[in-house]
């Protein structure tokens, strides 16, 4: 009789392991990265370490695409859908129109776009305050600053970038009234998100008109920047993704972006079936933008700083500080 039991117990576990296979298999969820690639070490990457993640913890394998040319967008993303996958993340503002267009396709698929809006049922846009993380940034390379003089790098001339620079301008400024602050823009194309040759040229004359600390919000052209900063024995701070690794000692801070997330839980709403569309707006207050404190900085980074830093993130959650957001005037 024990026998029996064990055996029909056996059989239930291969039969549960069995469906849960069968489950993890159905299941593909699908990640269409834009220019710059999925390693660019900045808002891609950090998308595609959400993805990872995902696959890490669920075992389901997922599919992923990379954009080098604007036209393969909108084929990219019909694919996707073509093939079966139930969620399929777009990164990037410029995919809304391709969204727009397949969404209206394929109305059973869902689609997540990061960065930008699109109305349609199918579709859940996760939107960021990313004015209110560059703030924080720019208080702490105000501080950090010994010549009251600091630069901002921006990819692509984009109202999302000079979003972006506004918020680092206001946080500065919060600190230190009278601090100057010069601002470059990569270019105009898509390009622009991966030129860090560019990048290096753009922070080295800032650093040559007194600039001691340059934000650059510029996907992989920032890794020009950081490693301009690094020559000079100047500060730089990273985008998106937590890029104090890149060069410790020279990357003051991050302003992180939590796309990752994003994509992780876009991922696990559509398996697990609690996937809705609509818009998402993820700042200081819901912890989707932020500043990078840790082993790498830490040196950089003193007590006071900290300190100030903490207050005006509470203080932008309580509506205390206002961070005026570029994309809304």
């Amino acid at each position: 009789m024990k026998r029996v039991i064990v055996a029909a117990l056996a059989a239930v576990g291969i039969a549960v392991a069995s469906m849960t296979q069968v489950q993890a298999e159905d299941f593909t969820p699908a990640v269409v990265f834009d220019m710059g690639g999925k390693f660019d070490k900045s808002f891609n990457e950090a998308a595609f370490n959400g993805a990872e993640r995902f696959k890490a913890d669920t075992g389901v394998q997922y599919r992923d695409f990379e954009v080098t040319n604007p036209s393969m967008r909108e084929q990219a993303l019909r694919n996707m859908a073509r093939r079966g996958a139930q969620v399929v993340v777009a990164m990037g503002f410029a995919q809304a129109a391709a969204v727009e267009t397949v969404a209206q396709e394929f109305p059973e698929t869902k689609f997540t776009l990061i960065d930008m809006v699109v109305d349609l049922p199918n579709v859940q846009s996760v939107i960021f305050k990313e004015h209110e993380g560059s703030f924080l940034v720019g208080m702490a390379a105000a501080m950090a600053s010994e010549t009251g003089k600091v630069g901002f790098v921006g990819g692509m001339d984009i109202p999302l970038i000079r979003k972006f620079a506004l918020g680092y301008v206001e946080g500065a400024q919060h600190v230190n009234p009278d601090i100057e602050i010069f601002q470059n823009m990569t270019g105009t194309t898509p390009a622009a998100w991966n030129d860090p040759t560019k990048g290096g040229e753009l922070a080295r004359s800032q650093f040559d008109r007194g600039a001691d600390v340059v934000y650059a919000a510029a996907g992989g052209t920032g890794i020009g920047v950081y490693q301009a900063a690094k020559d000079a024995g100047k500060l730089a701070i990273g985008v998106d993704s937590n890029q104090n690794y890149i060069h410790p000692g020279t990357m003051l801070t991050s302003m992180i972006k939590r796309v990752d997330v994003a994509v992780y839980e876009s991922f696990s709403a559509a398996q697990d079936g609690t996937w809705q569309g609509g818009i998402q707006v993820l700042g200081l207050a819901e912890d989707g933008v932020g500043w990078a404190l840790d082993e790498h900085n830490r040196s950089l980074v003193s007590d006071e700083m900290e300190g100030a830093i903490e207050q005006a993130r509470q203080d932008i959650i309580a509506g205390t500080i206002q961070v005026t957001d570029y994309m809304a005037q």
